[in-house]
């Protein structure tokens, strides 16, 4: 019989048997206590942090829409009551950054929620007016983590002068955490990232990591274990490019072996499944996919034999 094409993620999730409204009968799901959402420790802090958050790129670009701004602090209280906490955003992300400090403000979750931003300027005095503009746009003068944005191709000299001030920052108690990020040509980018780990023991890197793109696996990844350093997977999907790879396909029967029962869950536990990595951060508008990213961060999680399967798998289709 002809496979059915799908379009969506919304048709791919009706292919499989995930928990809560996504597939179970209402009188089922609430007789369903959803299993506990795996919890890794940030090295240099300890602190316990959930493997699942939300990205705001795009998505919370939304500016003042009444619409869009109901529905994005539903897909919020989803991830908390889900058991997560970390949200991600940036200045550079448009409206996004306002939008969540005022969703957040509004609906008085900011105790819930390890909210992370970032920061990026060449010039060190709008570098701080920056990070303080952020604390305005979130409504918070503390921040969880901030992070300095795209820095791999940054001047050496320059990293370290601005690494110098978030460092000050949170010293002075403002930030939690610190670290960097590099979204762009990922693997030329590698080396450096590698190299900042290596001398300026931050506590966070964020890299663009998903089985589209997996050049951190080369180096990188166990250079964050090595050196102690939390690793955040930013565009786990691949700008859905994993969601069109298997379009009309259904999820193969052996993914029951680490809980997998939809396409999203597949990809992120195959990141998860890396002790290195601490948290992926998939943005969506959706509380039926926050539900499904939630799901992917409990049960079982492939061992390294079932990844190669998995790559296997998925390279036959990219």
């Amino acid at each position: 019989m002809k496979s059915p094409h799908f379009k969506t993620r919304r048709d791919l999730l009706k292919l499989g048997a995930g928990l809560g409204a996504l597939t179970i009968a209402p009188q089922l799901a609430a007789q369903t206590k959803p299993a506990p959402l795996l919890n890794r420790k940030i090295p240099k802090s300890g602190e316990l942090l959930p493997v699942i958050g939300l990205g705001t790129a795009i998505i919370f670009d939304i500016g003042n829409d009444l619409e869009k701004r109901a529905e994005r602090t539903e897909v919020i209280r989803t991830l908390l009551d889900g058991g997560a906490k970390m949200i991600d955003t940036a200045p550079s992300y448009g409206t996004a950054e306002s939008v969540v400090g005022d969703l957040l403000a509004a609906a008085k979750l900011r105790d819930r929620v390890f909210l992370a931003t970032k920061v990026r300027s060449n010039d060190n005095e709008a570098f701080a007016a920056q990070m303080k503009q952020s604390q305005q746009r979130l409504h918070s003068q503390k921040i969880d983590l901030m992070l300095m944005h795209n820095v791999g191709f940054l001047d050496r000299g320059m990293v370290a002068s601005q690494l110098a001030i978030v460092r000050e920052w949170k010293q002075q108690g403002i930030f939690r955490h610190i670290g960097v990020t590099h979204s762009q040509d990922q693997p030329r980018a590698n080396e450096r990232l590698i190299e900042i780990m290596q001398q300026d023991k931050i506590d966070f890197i964020q890299v663009n990591y998903s089985m589209a793109e997996r050049s951190v696996e080369d180096r990188l990844l166990s250079a964050a274990a090595d050196t102690g350093t939390a690793l955040m997977c930013n565009l786990p999907f691949g700008r859905a490019q994993l969601f069109r790879a298997v379009k009309g396909r259904t999820v193969p029967d052996w993914a029951a072996e680490f809980d997998a029962t939809t396409w999203g869950q597949f990809f992120l536990k195959y990141l998860l499944a890396n002790p290195a990595v601490n948290a992926v951060i998939p943005g969506t508008d959706k509380v039926e996919y926050m539900l499904d990213n939630l799901n992917a961060g409990r049960g079982r999680l492939p061992d390294a034999a079932m990844r190669k399967r998995m790559t296997a798998h998925i390279d036959a289709m990219l």
